[in-house]
């Protein structure tokens, strides 16, 4: 029987990615996203929506009998610093970001516990790890997400069941090319120049590809793996070193 893996927010950019190397690798994998998918097994869902996420993963449990891996991936970035955060503006990134992950690790436990195994791997940033302008409510739900791994990790290791961050740094994903051409609107800048510059920031002189953060994923979910857990894995060709 195939192994089986939840992506959420698995219908672009590193999503897509990680969707396609699991399928690749032989599992059964399932989509949850408002956006529609032309890969995998998809399912319309509203990751903001607690109740829709646990109710298409009970859904899940029920058709297969199993969850091996859950990839929580959906989110989305706002650019602004604390004032110009508004309430609003702060519910929407942590229901997606936030919540979102709560909801699903939540709806995954159970099955996963009875099974004594699982991984959980949730997609977080390196602004998990560090500071960045302008990013006052993107960096605070990065960083919940790292608090979720550790906590989950310590909390179900008795039942086998890993919990793991990765870390990426800048990739190159429809979310990328998005917050770049907001701030060229707002600021009349060069597009082109301004992602040569963001590839001069990494000291290996490129943007990560979203495949890149899938490989990492899969050797993570692996049990060549067996041993990380609690962990925030970084792949941001050295940006957080500097």
């Amino acid at each position: 029987m195939s192994k089986v893996c939840i992506v959420t927010g698995g219908s672009s950019g590193i999503g897509y990615a990680l969707v396609s190397k699991f399928l690749q690798a032989d599992y059964q994998v399932f989509n949850l996203d408002i956006q529609p998918s032309d890969i995998g097994h998809y399912i319309e869902c509203n990751i903001a929506d607690v109740q829709q996420v646990k109710r298409a993963i009970i859904d899940i449990t029920k058709q297969t009998g199993r969850i091996d891996v859950l990839l929580s991936n959906a989110g989305i970035h706002v650019s602004a610093n604390i004032e110009d955060t508004s309430e609003e503006l702060l519910d929407k990134v942590f229901a997606i970001n936030v919540k979102g992950a709560y909801a699903a690790t939540q709806a995954v436990l159970p099955v996963m516990q009875k099974q004594q195994n699982g991984s959980i791997i949730y997609i977080a940033s390196d602004q998990a790890l560090i500071g960045k302008t302008t990013s006052f409510a993107y960096n605070l739900s990065k960083h919940a997400l790292a608090s979720m791994a550790k906590t989950t990790a310590l909390d179900y290791a008795a039942f086998n069941i890993r919990a793991n961050a990765i870390c990426p740094g800048t990739i190159e994903t429809p979310l990328y090319h998005k917050a770049i051409d907001s701030y060229c609107l707002q600021s009349g800048a060069n597009k082109q120049e301004i992602h040569q510059e963001e590839e001069k920031l990494q000291p290996l002189g490129r943007l990560g590809q979203p495949e890149e953060v899938a490989e990492y994923a899969l050797f993570l979910a692996s049990d060549k793996a067996s041993f990380i857990t609690g962990s925030l894995p970084v792949i941001d060709g050295g940006y957080t070193t500097a």
